[in-house]
C-alpha cells in the first residue's frame, strides 16, 4: 500500500477543522479536490474514515485511529525535512546567521574566514537584517544565530556580548567643525553639531528610533537633508558638502583618506555600541551552529584579553 502523505495531511486537516471546505482552505485546495483526496485514501485503506453530514465531517473509529498515526507520521516527516535543511546541496552543514549591516562589514568577514579555516566543511548563510528584528528571527527559528546591537540583551533568546564599536561624525575638509588643515577636532557632543545639515541613515536604522535613543541628549531635532543607507554613497555626499553623517568609526576609517574626509569623535554615551551574539537555546543548537556560536564567543574573549 502506497499512502500519499498529502492525503494523510488532508485527513488531519479535515478532522481538526471538522469541515472539508475549511480543510481545503488550510491546504490550499478547493473543496472538491479535498474531498477527492479523502475518498482516494479511503479506497486505499479499504474503510470509511469520515462521516459527512450537514454540519461538516467527523471521524469514524477507523478515521480517529488513523488520525493519531498520521499526525505522528507527518511530524516525523517534518523532523526529517528540518534535518535535511541543515545541509547544503553538497552535504556540507549549513548555518543560518543573521546580522546587521555594521557587523557584516566590520567584524564578520574576518571572523567567518577564521572559522572556515578551523572548520573547513561548513557553510554560513549570512542574512542582513535590522538589529531589532534579529532576536525574533532567532526565536522563531528563521535563523540559527544572530548578531545585533542594543542597549542590553534582548528577551526571549540567549545572548552573549560579541563586539563593540563607536559611531562618529564624518565631515568634509574645511567644515567649521573640522580644524584647519583637516585635523580632527577634540570630541564633541552631537548637540554641538545640531545646526548643520545631516545625511541619514542613523544608528537604530530609522530617524524615529534614533531620536528615541539620542533625543534626550539633544536640545532640538536634527535637520536631515537626505536619507541614504549605503555607506560609500553617504561619504561621497559628505565630500560634496551635502551634509555631515553619523557612521560607525571602523567603516568611516575606510573612506577618510580615500575621499579626503574628517571624523570627529562623539562624547555621547549612546555613541558606544554593544553587539550581542544570540541563539535560541545554547544547549540545544544543531552541531554546526553550535560550533560557530562557540567560535564567535571565544573570539570575543580572546579580543578582550585576560581579565583580572
Amino acid at each position: 500500500m502506497k499512502i500519499d502523505l498529502s492525503a494523510l495531511q488532508m485527513l488531519v486537516a479535515a478532522i481538526e477543522e471538522r469541515s472539508l471546505s475549511k480543510a481545503g482552505e488550510r491546504e490550499n485546495l478547493v473543496t472538491s479536490a479535498a474531498s477527492k483526496r479523502i475518498a482516494e485514501l479511503e479506497r486505499q485503506v479499504g474503510t470509511a474514515l469520515l462521516v459527512r453530514h450537514n454540519r461538516g465531517v467527523e471521524p469514524t473509529p477507523a478515521g480517529a485511529a488513523l488520525y493519531h498515526k498520521a499526525r505522528a507520521i507527518l511530524q516525523s516527516v517534518r523532523t526529517l525535512e528540518d534535518m535535511c535543511e541543515e545541509f547544503s546541496p553538497d552535504g556540507i552543514p549549513k548555518i543560518r546567521l543573521a546580522a546587521n549591516r555594521s557587523a557584516i562589514i566590520e567584524f564578520l568577514p574576518s571572523d567567518i574566514a577564521h572559522f572556515q579555516c578551523a572548520v573547513p566543511r561548513s557553510r554560513v548563510d549570512l542574512v542582513e537584517a535590522y538589529s531589532g528584528d534579529i532576536p525574533r528571527m532567532v526565536s522563531d527559528q528563521e535563523v540559527d544565530l544572530g548578531i545585533y546591537h542594543a542597549s542590553g540583551p534582548a528577551p526571549g533568546v540567549f545572548s552573549l556580548p560579541y563586539r563593540t564599536d563607536r559611531v562618529v561624525l564624518v565631515l568634509p575638509q574645511g567644515h567649521p567643525l573640522a580644524r584647519p588643515g583637516g585635523a580632527s577636532p577634540t570630541a564633541l557632543y552631537l548637540d554641538e553639531a545640531r545646526a548643520y545639515d545631516f545625511l541619514g541613515y542613523f544608528p537604530r536604522h530609522s530617524f524615529e528610533a534614533f531620536m528615541e535613543l539620542a533625543g534626550p541628549t539633544l536640545s532640538g531635532p536634527l535637520n536631515v537633508k537626505i536619507q541614504v543607507a549605503n555607506y560609500e554613497a553617504r561619504c561621497r555626499m559628505v565630500r560634496e558638502g551635502l551634509g555631515i553623517a553619523i557612521m560607525p568609526e571602523p567603516i568611516a576609517d575606510t573612506y577618510l583618506s580615500l575621499l579626503g574626509l574628517v571624523k570627529v569623535a562623539l562624547k555621547d554615551e549612546w555613541a558606544a555600541r554593544q553587539f550581542y551574539l544570540c541563539a535560541r537555546d545554547r544547549l540545544q543548537m544543531r552541531p554546526a551552529a553550535g560550533e560557530l556560536f562557540e567560535f564567535l564567543a571565544t573570539t570575543h574573549k580572546q579580543d578582550d584579553g585576560p581579565t583580572a
